[in-house]
């Protein structure tokens, strides 16, 4: 006899299944976050690590000239990072000085025009703000370098990702042996798709990243803005984060080119190149690029940075998208889950099969209606 439970119970199990799940991944960060960036990391690298095993060099070779490879892509951008942050560092007292005359013409604004405001004090501002960046000037240049040094990133993630990849046929064997053999083909086809999906996405992306570098770097040094670089990179990385990251990669150079310049032409000028590039890069290189491989609605977008963000800060709005991505190639080929896989598609395909059924349904009723 089929037991039926009710709604109600149905409802409070979900949700009580939902925050168990949060609260183990919030309290397992530590071990969870390096284990999916190492194995991402890995099935990025593995087409490289399968090519030297093709060429007749021995697995293990491979698999440590790979993420030899990997470690040093990753450490010449922090140590580009690190100089262009130091760089910056020595501009931190002009950028006091530019700081104090502009409050200084907006107080003078203030008791001109309006009577019974308190004017701004720039000391609070400079306590606030550039006293600890005067404090921590150090720590900030240094502190990226001082997390890529903890034990976890140095240690731990090379060897997750050597591990992922010497035994990548293990593992898959592994998850082929744990479904009934009527279900191991559409399981080989998930496994080779959400390969190709996180491939990609993070090829793609790194593209996508190059290109916005390049261009914002040209923009940025014909208006000759300072620390062209740095803002351009910065820029640039912040695009893997949608929606918010264009936004705060814009905000800086615009910011900075206000203070250290004497005309206001130059920000505007930040602003509107950086607008025409992101305008490019949204209808153009990530479609073209990244967007036919991971298509995701704006909603599910905006959502799962939300969700990744309270889960795992910056890390999780970082992996979340790429996670739901898998989750879309899983929920499309599992049977009864095609509605979550529709959920999290991008919307414009639905509407592009939609009108596609719609024609197809006109013309039916069309050759109908000359039928005799």
């Amino acid at each position: 006899m089929k037991i039926r439970f009710p709604f109600y119970f149905k409802l409070a199990l979900l949700l009580l299944s939902a925050v168990l799940i949060v609260f183990i991944m919030r309290e397992a960060k530590v071990i969870l976050v390096p284990l999916l960036i190492s194995g991402l990391l890995a099935i990025l690298i593995s087409p490289f690590s399968a090519w030297l095993e093709r060429i007749r060099v021995p697995k293990a070779l491979a698999v440590g000239l790979s993420v030899i490879s990997l470690i040093a892509l990753l450490s010449a951008l922090v140590y580009f990072f690190y100089n262009q942050t130091l760089r910056f560092s020595g501009d931190l007292a002009l950028l006091e000085a530019r700081v104090g005359y502009y409050l200084g013409i907006l107080n003078e604004y203030i008791e001109a025009n309006l009577e019974g405001v308190v004017p701004i004090s720039g000391e609070n501002i400079q306590n606030a703000i550039f006293q600890y960046l005067y404090d921590n000037a150090a720590a900030l240049t240094q502190g990226v370098i001082a997390t890529a040094g903890t034990l976890t990133m140095v240690f731990i993630m090379p060897i997750y990702i050597f591990l992922f990849l010497y035994f990548r046929n293990f593992l898959i064997e592994f998850v082929l042996m744990s479904f009934e053999e009527k279900h191991k083909l559409k399981v080989r086809n998930v496994i080779t798709k959400v390969k190709l999906v996180v491939q990609n996405y993070i090829t793609g992306m790194f593209v996508v990243i190059c290109i916005l570098m390049v261009l914002n770097s040209i923009a940025l040094l014909s208006l000759g803005i300072s620390h062209a670089f740095l803002f351009a990179g910065f820029a640039a990385i912040l695009n893997v984060i949608p929606f918010l990251g264009p936004f705060i990669g814009a905000t800086l150079p615009i910011l900075y080119a206000f203070l250290t310049k004497d005309s206001l032409w130059y920000p505007l000028g930040v602003f509107m190149a950086f607008y025409v590039i992101q305008l490019f890069e949204s209808n153009l290189f990530t479609p073209k690029i990244v967007g036919g491989k991971v298509s995701m609605n704006p909603l599910m977008t905006i959502i799962a940075l939300f969700v990744g963000n309270f889960i795992w800060g910056l890390a999780g709005m970082i992996l979340f998208i790429p996670g739901m991505a898998i989750l879309k190639v899983i929920f499309d080929e599992v049977e009864g889950m095609e509605a979550y896989g529709f959920l999290l598609g991008d919307t414009r395909s639905v509407k592009k099969k939609a009108n596609s059924k719609t024609i197809r349904e006109q013309l039916r009723e069309v050759r109908g209606r000359f039928k005799v």
